[in-house]
């Protein structure tokens, strides 16, 4: 098989469906008698996306309501890793629903991943969620578990509430981010003992 070939079936693979084109094109007449070829080139396949889509807004159901939106620039498909994930590598914006789809929080991650099976978001990097009523969370790693409706988190996690503001390793909270709680406590100041200070000179 030659290298043109190859970089053939590479750029359709990266399309939605692809995968089942190149398993097709790889029994068409010329290619007999290069079983070691054939090897390579699926397991190749195996390590690229089902489905690259980009520039993405997405609503998501669950039971039938509507009540997830995704907003990403890339959104990567893997059906055939074990397990299999989505992968959002160049950030993502989620936002939850209520049952009168109202937004119960929204999430900013830089990376996420999203395990299908188990149902569970791995979000990393600046990771900065906002509930309902205006609690702010960020943390660079933290994890939601839709079957039991709960984000955790065993990283350094900063909530900034309206009045105060908590530090802390380790962080559990139901999934509309109103109940939740500190582990390991590092520290709780008032928002004005870290507002910054105005130093410039009064005229």
């Amino acid at each position: 098989m030659s290298e043109r070939q190859i970089n053939l079936y590479r750029g359709i693979i990266s399309i939605t469906v692809a995968v089942w084109a190149a398993v097709m094109l790889l029994f068409l007449p010329g290619c007999g008698g290069k079983d070691k070829n054939m090897a390579e080139a699926i397991n190749e396949d195996d390590s690229l996306p089902d489905m690259r889509t980009l520039g993405v807004t997405s609503w998501v159901s669950d039971s039938g309501m509507i009540r997830y939106k995704i907003v990403t620039e890339e959104w990567l498909v893997y059906s055939k890793r074990n397990p299999p994930f989505w992968a959002f590598e160049k950030g993502v914006y989620l936002e939850k629903f209520d049952t009168l789809f109202h937004v119960d929080a929204s999430i900013k991650a830089d990376t996420a991943y999203y395990y299908e099976q188990k149902k569970i978001w791995e979000l990393r990097g600046n990771v900065h969620i906002q509930s309902q009523r205006g609690d702010k969370f960020d943390t660079e790693l933290m994890y939601w578990d839709q079957d039991r409706e709960k984000i955790y988190s065993d990283k350094f996690i900063r909530i900034e509430q309206p009045e105060r503001i908590l530090t802390g390793y380790g962080f559990e909270s139901n999934q509309e981010m109103t109940e939740y709680q500190i582990f390991n406590n590092a520290g709780i100041f008032t928002v004005e003992d870290t507002a910054p200070t105005d130093t410039a000179a009064v005229g």
